[in-house]
């Protein structure tokens, strides 16, 4: 490509620049230089429109991943993104996105925990399954993509820097056949080892004032020093690279944490030091539980302007708003020198502590000083005078007491739920999932709480996705012959308990209604926990000859099932949205062909619309429905809870419910006979599903087929254009997408700045937001973001509806793919009981050898000794009575598509010979 039309502006830390070097020589992208930099980032600009790209003008990226495709996508005849092939695109994003997660923070971030070996050497495993049982070359299609060159170094590197022994067989093969690359001869060479007594990479070039924090402290009048040197992210690789001769002096470890409640801390301590964050917040004096954890680049962006890996005291002239305090580490305040970054990691600044004191108070900051210890030991505050040791251990468990006693009485419930409007989450998905599920989906407008526990308000926005589902399940079921209906809310208790397994299996659930005014009813009356008995004795009214079937109806209604464990919106609640199928058939593979009918459609239903990938197949006699003879289901998989969790189910209810409701007809022979009945349901549920999958740390991630808007067009104004002046272009853009049959809204509301619509639209998880500035209006074109991927592009505003149709078409597919890659990744097989648990241990759903799904004795036994070796792995006694999750293991289904069983094979519980894979996991 001639560099007169397109210039590529690329950067990224090292090691793992070398990926994007690589690609770069590949592709032949000889005009784009690959500069060093904290964080990934790249930007493509042509003088005219990208053809690969449609209409846009501009690309850019801060991710790896970003960085990665806009490259590939220069040159798409190299099929390195798999540009012909969405679904191999798809999976080349899987893959990347899973060894960025895995390798780079090995990489970039110097992380070399013992955690850290097994995280990497269980993903070169699961390179090496695609390998062997799949028998692949490379990872995606038949010639290599950017996720083998890419994933290939980053492992090697990572290996390399972790020390670790040889890779599994395959991958090893598979990285040493890459290495023999001719283009890429030289990249997987060993990163070279540096004894402690290596000179310095220095220079002894000083800094001039254009730096920020040189000028500051020319400002000040503090005398300091500085100098060059290599690249070096973290304190580790300063002491390797950078060592200091003189034994007074000191380079810094530097922390930027963040407390929801207290705010943000900047700590500064010697290399050698410990810092225990569980700890800090007491020494601190903090009020209250603390949660110090290390805050997002984002936030230390905003806050002392300078990325990960270039932070140090010396930033807290950033903070002109005193947003965060300052502790620096007692240990370091008695060198005779401190050496820190200013703002850029391939340079340090020299001054004694003195002078760092005098530039933090200038800065109107007053530094907390601690001392922290070299072991594992816990920060102390620096006392005015020392107690002596005996008296000052004895102090300390009475303190501690007293104080975790005050923490508890002074903290409150942290939510998002109450009165006050929180502008982001909470909490975190990987800290704390259940706090940041219920975060999601209050500030995404949702949910709202009601004052009848266990029961919740749907909001618009919540409820316009279950309008969706419902508009798509009508036009579907219609074309299977069933008809809408409704069928009353109550039940007699007569009817409710003429079949005795359905009622046992929902007495524990059902609400009665017992008296009406000041007076008890004659009887109780049931509120439906399902319909099987409100909606059979109809049926048998209706239903007197062959000609009168099949019967199929269906009904949108609500359900109430009184939890008694806790409820959680969406999952599990009082009450519910849902429709329930039933029909009735003359004879019983009419039945089974109804079943699977209606499955097929939860399966659409989740992976079509939801972006949910599911496992269809049956349960086992011990899961089925109460009262039915066979039951089916669509199970899905929660990323980070690690668990399972059913989507829906159809049931092949046999004749039982006919015998019991007197559902007989004279057939085609004029001899009586007994209808064979369905019945399925999907719930509301499956909204909550979603946004456990796809939600991140922002708040929802919608795929847009179910998201309520597609498109959000926000406009910037400025003093040359105001509104009114914007509102027409920004008009006609949302015409155009109208016409093109995307749901759109132009937000033209003047009481919110941009920036706070950007916020409330990514909580809401709008999948496209278009920004609209005086620049695209001269221009005749629209910034357009996704909000999945943080992708930005520049785009023409001619025939923008349809092209976004197609991007949204993209986006839905990208979400799934991703989905099902997370998924499969944690789905394993198991056939020897010692791996059985340590499997659930590891977030995974285990398909093991069965001996058929009768056996509800040996379910049993699996349930008790995976839930009894789960608790003794974790140091446990008991599960918590009151949660609703366990655990233990449990069946999830036998799936239809069923692996090869070699005879011989052994059940993994009973020893006896196995007859069929099923499927386990912990599950909601």
């Amino acid at each position: 490509m001639s560099s007169s039309c397109v210039s590529i502006e690329c950067s990224a830390p090292a090691p793992a620049s070398k990926a994007l070097e690589a690609l770069i020589k590949i592709l032949g992208l000889n005009d784009c230089k690959l500069e060093q930099a904290a964080s990934p980032t790249i930007k493509v600009t042509s003088k005219n429109p990208l053809i690969i790209d449609g209409d846009s003008t501009s690309v850019s990226a801060t991710t790896w991943m970003g960085c990665a495709r806009a490259l590939c996508k220069q040159v798409p005849l190299s099929r390195l993104w798999g540009n012909d092939n969405l679904e191999e695109s798809s999976l080349v994003e899987g893959w990347m996105e899973s060894a960025t997660m895995t390798l780079i923070p090995v990489l970039v971030c110097d992380k070399t925990d013992k955690i850290f070996n097994q995280s990497v050497g269980e993903f070169a495993g699961k390179l090496n399954a695609v390998f062997c049982g799949k028998g692949q070359k490379y990872l995606v299609g038949d010639t290599p993509t950017a996720a083998d060159v890419c994933i290939s170094l980053w492992l090697a590197q990572a290996c390399d820097r972790l020390s670790m022994a040889d890779l599994p067989k395959e991958t090893d093969q598979w990285v040493k056949s890459l290495a023999k690359h001719p283009v890429l001869e030289g990249f997987y060479a060993p990163t070279e080892k540096k004894s402690a007594a290596a000179p310095a990479t220095t220079s002894t070039a000083e800094l001039s004032s254009d730096n920020f924090v040189v000028g500051k402290l020319k400002e000040y009048q503090i005398e300091h020093s500085s100098y060059m040197h290599t690249h070096c992210v973290t304190a580790e690789e300063l002491l390797k690279n950078v060592p200091i001769a003189e034994p007074t002096e000191s380079h810094t470890k530097n922390l930027f944490l963040r407390d929801k409640k207290h705010g943000l801390f900047l700590v500064s301590v010697l290399p050698s030091s410990q810092v225990n964050t569980k700890e800090l917040g007491n020494m601190l004096n903090l009020k209250g539980k603390t949660n110090l954890r290390m805050a997002d680049p984002a936030v230390l962006k905003e806050n002392l302007g300078c990325e990960p890996g270039t932070v140090g005291p010396l930033a807290i002239a950033n903070d002109t708003d005193g947003n965060v305090t300052i502790v620096i580490d007692a240990g370091l305040m008695q060198k005779s020198k401190i050496h820190s970054h200013p703002l850029r990691n391939d340079a340090s600044i020299v001054l004694t502590p003195s002078a760092l004191q005098d530039y933090i108070a200038k800065t109107n900051h007053e530094a907390v000083i601690l001392e922290f210890e070299e072991s594992s030991g816990s920060p102390t505050p620096a006392p005015q005078s020392k107690p002596a040791p005996k008296e000052q251990e004895k102090k300390k468990p009475e303190q501690k007491q007293k104080q975790k006693q005050k923490q508890k009485q002074e903290q409150p419930k942290k939510t998002s739920g109450g009165k006050n409007t929180l502008l982001a989450l909470q909490y975190e998905k990987e800290q704390d999932f259940p706090q940041w599920y219920s975060d999601v989906i209050t500030l995404s407008e949702m949910i709202a709480y009601y004052d009848v526990s266990g029961c919740y308000i749907l909001r618009p926005w919540s409820y316009k996705m279950w309008e969706l589902i419902q508009d798509w399940f009508n036009v579907e079921i219609r074309k299977l012959g069933v008809d809408n209906c409704y069928f009353p809310l109550f039940v007699t208790q007569d009817r409710l308990e003429k079949e005795k397994d359905h009622v046992e299996g929902f007495a524990p659930e059902v609400a009665w209604v017992t008296k009406s005014g000041d007076g008890d009813l004659a009887k109780p009356i049931a509120i439906r926990p399902t319909s099987e008995t409100i909606m059979y004795p109809a049926y048998s009214d209706w239903i007197k000859s062959h000609r009168d079937l099949p019967l199929k109806l269906n009904q949108w209604s609500n359900v109430v099932r009184w939890e008694f464990k806790y409820p959680t919106p969406f999952l599990r609640s009082r009450e519910f949205l849902w429709q329930e199928g039933h029909t009735a058939h003359a004879s019983v593979e009419d039945a089974d062909v109804m079943v699977r009918q209606a499955l097929e459609l939860y399966r659409a239903v989740y992976e079509d619309l939801l972006a949910v990938p599911v496992v269809p197949g049956y349960k086992t006699e011990a899961e089925k429905f109460a009262g039915g003879m066979q039951t089916t289901t669509v199970e899905a998989y929660v990323p980070v809870a690690g668990r399972a969790i059913q989507g829906a189910t159809s049931h092949n209810l046999g004749q039982n419910f006919g015998k019991m409701f007197d559902i007989k007809y004279q057939d085609s022979e004029g001899k009586t006979a007994i209808a064979w009945q369905t019945s399925w349901g999907l719930t509301t549920r499956t909204i909550g599903v979603m946004v456990m999958v796809h939600g991140d740390n922002t708040g929802l991630v919608l795929p847009p087929r179910i998201a309520p808007l597609q498109v959000v067009i926000v406009p910037i104004v400025s003093k040359k254009v105001t509104l009114a002046d914007i509102s027409v272009y920004c008009q006609s853009i949302l015409d155009d997408l109208i016409q093109a049959g995307i749901r759109a809204k132009f937000d033209d509301r003047d009481m919110y700045n941009p920036g706070w619509k950007y916020n409330h639209w990514e909580q809401k998880g709008v999948p496209i937001r278009i920004e609209v500035g005086p620049r695209d209006v001269e221009q005749k074109q629209a910034r357009i973001v996704v909000r999945y991927s943080g992708e930005k592009t520049d785009m023409s505003v001619d025939n923008l509806g349809d092209a976004l149709a197609t991007k949204l078409e993209q986006i839905q597919d990208g979400l799934f793919q991703k989905a099902k890659t997370y998924r499969d990744d944690h789905l394993v097989k198991v056939t020897e009981w010692k791996n059985f648990v340590p499997e659930l241990e590891k977030h995974n759903l285990v398909l093991t050898p069965w001996c058929g799904g009768e056996h509800e004795d040996w379910e049993d036994w699996v349930k008790t000794k995976s839930r009894e070796e789960s608790l003794a792995s974790r140091g446990e006694e008991e599960e918590d009575a009151r949660t609703a999750t366990s655990v233990a293991a449990k069946t999830l289904c036998i799936p239809f598509e069923q692996p090869e069983l070699p005879p011989g094979t052994k059940c993994i519980a009973s020893g006896m010979d196995a007859t069929c894979w099923v499927l386990w996991g912990r599950s909601y």
